[in-house]
């Protein structure tokens, strides 16, 4: 593994543990915020009058900047499935702070996380030599990224006007390929930002050129965008369904963007991308076992027992589709 790949490593390690306890933070503040005012689910902001909640807003910050320095050293295709560790360290915490349960199966799918992300970090491409942000630009407007990116803007604005007040409070889904569509261009704008910053601190001066600021400018919107509809996600649904779809989602719409932006793959044979295709199932494969494990749990409780209303308080064991017909928001 080349030394920039090391670093962006150790930067994405780092970044997941953040990521990681911010989500559980920010839900505590949520529902601190939701039990005093209007629930961030159905169009409330309390939540910014809330400290705990600005106490995970900046974990998640020192997790981004983390993250935003790994992709300036290592290709989005190393980067961005280690958001696997963070997933493990939101299940755990959930266990513990939240009182949501992680079975063994959970445990399992964690341990799939890792495998996977050690197989993907064992065989990744090296980073390709950028020069100057304007060649970043050149492959940020080549037809088929270009065509990329009309694609997701369409089906963000479809989802936000036509899906969100339909069925936002009853499927994650929606809420949450909102924010991995525009992640997805967050990561390329945010690449491209790094290199920027890299070469500028090298002294090689990438100020100066528009095309950085129009980078920012993307990364300030898509983020802004990300964060409205991830709290709009984490205080409708459940924190240990929202984590690992939403990492799957954005981790593969991610792995689309950067081959086709940055052309990871050109470089590598066709075993070293079919090791790290299986790496990334394997995480997959962890994340969806996390899932149905929350699903099993859900299923268990009900045949077991009916539940008190102060239990669905403290739990907040909410499915992927909900059903609002024994109370409203």
């Amino acid at each position: 593994m080349s030394t920039d790949n090391q670093k962006g490593l150790a930067l994405a390690v780092s970044s997941s543990l953040f990521i990681g306890a911010s989500f559980i933070i920010k839900k505590k503040g949520l529902k601190r915020a939701g039990a005093t005012g209007i629930r961030a689910g159905v169009g409330g902001y309390s939540y910014l009058y809330e400290p705990l909640w600005w106490a995970g807003m900046i974990t998640m910050l020192f997790g981004e900047v983390a993250n935003f320095t790994a992709y300036a050293f290592a290709p989005a295709v190393l980067v961005t499935p280690l958001g696997a560790l963070s997933i493990i360290v939101s299940a755990a915490l959930a266990h513990i702070v939240l009182k949501e349960r992680l079975h063994t199966l959970g445990i399992v799918g964690c341990v799939l996380c890792i495998v996977g992300s050690t197989t993907i970090v064992l065989h990744a491409p090296k980073e390709q030599t950028i020069d100057s942000v304007e060649k970043v630009w050149g492959l940020a407007t080549e037809p088929a990224f270009l065509l990329y990116v009309m694609a997701v803007v369409a089906l963000v604005l479809l989802l936000i006007f036509h899906y969100v007040p339909q069925c936002g409070h009853t499927h994650v889904l929606v809420y949450i390929a909102i924010c991995s569509l525009m992640g997805s261009l967050s990561v390329m704008s945010v690449k491209a930002l790094g290199i920027a910053l890299k070469l500028t601190f090298q002294g090689q001066n990438q100020l100066i050129y528009p095309q950085t600021s129009v980078f920012a400018m993307v990364v300030v919107t898509c983020v802004l965008t990300q964060m409205n509809y991830l709290n709009k996600a984490l205080d409708t649904f459940n924190t240990a369904v929202v984590s690992p779809i939403y990492y799957v989602m954005f981790t593969s719409l991610t792995i689309l963007a950067s081959a086709i932006m940055f052309k990871d793959w050109d470089q590598q044979s066709a075993s070293q991308i079919i090791t790290e295709l299986c790496g990334f199932v394997t995480i997959l494969s962890g994340t969806f076992l996390l899932h149905a494990t929350k699903d099993v749990g859900d299923s268990s409780s009900t045949m077991a027992h009916v539940k008190r209303p102060e239990d669905t308080m403290e739990s907040e064991e909410i499915p992927l589709r909900r059903t609002d017909s024994l109370r409203t928001p």
